[in-house]
């Protein structure tokens, strides 16, 4: 409740003219019964055709007036919660945009796109109903009470036994229905991270042939929640035929006892119609509220999991007094630097230090899992490190202001992503204000400009998502141009010339040797031949340096790196 009225505070206009149209929807529709009973008793009865078109034309206005407070509530409720929603949803992106990869792995990537919309829209669901009858229905519960018993106190003992029965089941209903709505929540968690898997994973599913596997997978989860819905639709299900049983059962035991009122001539035909609209419109408020405790619990969930977001305080976040620019030296320090991942039982990394300056190219090479992905993601800090320090022009990065230190890093990951829209949308990420000269020249350095001018649209071909339309080494070669356009002080290659073939990769490394004489370039590798070139490479063995040098040392020095040269070139490499 706590996140909805911080939400609901920021459109007090529309809540106060939303009030506004809750009295004037109330007036009328309590006033119309009144006006109805006059023109039977005053009119009707006694046959006084000048009462009952003057009582028509009141009853018509007090309609109009009715009419015009449900539409302005109706629009009121329906603007607030759009918008409401509409905040929630980007406080959660732009939240989102500040975490790190400790927070999306905590909360997990499936999780977090359910409550960004599952979530967010059972809340609008939630405000439009809450805006609609919680200050309308205590109001008509209220007067209608009182006109029931101002109409006959007897009658109205009838109304009084059935509220007890009606609230108790609200109760229930409310009671029960919270545990379900959790699970449905955590169902639809599993169901969107199933489909996210399959989708993104569906070239590896056909391949090992896993199609009825994942179907099987799947339909469990779906029928887990469908169960869990069930569950949940027939609780509710229950409430509109109880209410309407209760309100028949009402309505017969009025009639009964009122006929033989009106025969003893304690009551007016006029007022008995008008004890039925009263009666009606009192438990029917009822019901309406009871809407309220009926959905607030599955609304109470979504708001728990969507507070958890906002509240998460990232673990990586800028310094108090951050620092914009270091003293224009062009380095990179890493001093006795050590990481272990937050939910991780030991260091990835131990005790790991080099110097880079301008014009360096410094070469990470290793097995698997021996921490060169994990070595350059602490440089941008999508990690920070457990200890020592690393220093970019002089100044250590968690002093960095983010966005100022990230500027400096021209960052090209493992995996080529691109985004939908143009090749020269895609290009220019790097560098919004690129002009179209620069994006070429970005696109001939990483030696994409054939393939994109051979293609119809040519820089403005349009990429499908996720790069669909591209082959792996066209993708990389658009990551590349996205990074080179941007002339940062710091190139980090992430194993990013893995799908290029070798004439392609060497044309490439030579026109980005070129590119990046004023610049530090980073490369994590795995083919040797890819980094023979580099003025240093650091040869990592279960996150330790193993091996520090040229190419021509580490073949001496470092066993390490020598059978990693042995199995990849031939003896006349070796011994070049």
């Amino acid at each position: 409740m706590k996140l909805m009225l911080h939400y609901l505070k920021r459109y007090k206009r529309y809540i106060f003219f939303n009030i506004l149209a809750v009295f004037g929807f109330a007036a009328a529709e309590l006033g119309i019964p009144t006006i109805v009973s006059e023109m039977i008793d005053n009119g009707i009865i006694l046959n006084d055709k000048g009462y009952i078109y003057r009582m028509g034309l009141v009853l018509l206005a007090v309609a109009i007036l009715g009419g015009i407070g449900n539409i302005v509530l109706a629009y009121g409720s329906a603007r607030v919660s759009t918008y409401i929603v509409r905040d929630i949803r980007n406080d959660i992106f732009r939240k989102s945009q500040e975490y790190s990869h400790t927070e999306y792995n905590k909360f997990g990537v499936s999780s977090m796109i359910t409550r960004t919309t599952n979530d967010a829209f059972v809340l609008m669901q939630f405000i439009n109903v809450l805006l609609r009858t919680a200050l309308l229905t205590p109001i008509m519960i209220f007067v209608s009470m009182i006109m029931v018993v101002r109409t006959s106190f007897s009658l109205s003992m009838i109304i009084g036994g059935c509220i007890p029965i009606l609230c108790l089941g609200i109760y229930l209903i409310a009671k029960n229905s919270k545990p379900i709505s959790a699970r449905q929540q955590k169902g639809m968690d599993k169901l969107n991270r199933i489909s996210r898997e399959n989708l993104s994973g569906v070239r590896v599913i056909r391949s090992f042939c896993k199609d009825s596997y994942e179907t099987q997978r799947f339909s469990d989860a779906n029928e887990d929640y469908a169960k869990n819905a069930k569950k949940m639709f027939r609780l509710v299900s229950i409430t509109y035929p109880a209410f309407f049983l209760l309100l028949n059962i009402g309505v017969a035991i009025v009639f009964i006892i009122s006929s033989h009122m009106i025969d003893a001539g304690t009551l007016q035909v006029g007022k008995l119609v008008a004890f039925q609209e009263y009666m009606f419109h009192a438990m029917f408020s009822m019901l309406m509220f009871s809407m309220v405790f009926i959905m607030y619990p599955k609304a109470d969930i979504s708001a728990t999991r969507i507070q958890e977001l906002l509240d998460e305080e990232p673990t990586i976040r800028n310094p108090k007094k951050p620092v914009t620019e270091g003293d224009g030296s062009t380095s990179l320090v890493f001093e006795h630097v050590c990481f272990q991942y937050p939910d991780g039982e030991a260091p990835v990394l131990h005790d790991i230090s080099f110097e880079a300056g301008k014009g360096d190219t410094i070469a990470f090479i290793g097995s698997t899992g021996s921490g060169k992905s994990t070595l350059i993601n602490l440089i941008p800090r999508f990690y920070d490190i457990s200890s020592g320090s690393i220093r970019i022009d002089g100044v250590d990065v968690r002093k960095y202001d983010l966005a100022a230190l990230r500027r400096k890093i021209g960052f090209i990951p493992q995996k080529a992503l691109l985004f939908s829209g143009s090749i020269h949308e895609n290009i220019r990420y790097g560098k919004q204000d690129a002009v179209r000269e620069e994006v070429e020249q970005a696109a001939k350095i990483a030696e994409a400009y054939d393939f994109i001018t051979e293609k119809p649209g040519q820089f403005e071909e349009m990429i499908e998502e996720g790069g669909a339309n591209m082959s792996g080494g066209q993708r990389q070669r658009l990551s590349i141009a996205r990074a080179v356009v941007r002339r940062p002080e710091i190139y980090i290659f992430d194993d990013s010339f893995s799908a290029l073939d070798f004439k392609t990769d060497a044309k490439l490394r030579k026109k980005l040797k070129a590119e990046t004489t004023e610049a530090i370039t980073l490369m994590v590798a795995q083919r040797v031949s890819s980094i023979m070139e580099a003025t240093k490479i650091i040869v990592l063995n279960e996150g330790m340096v193993v091996g520090t040098g040229t190419h021509r040392e580490l073949l001496k020095d470092c066993s390490i790196y020598r059978e990693i040269a042995e199995s990849q070139l031939s003896k006349e490499d070796l011994g070049a």
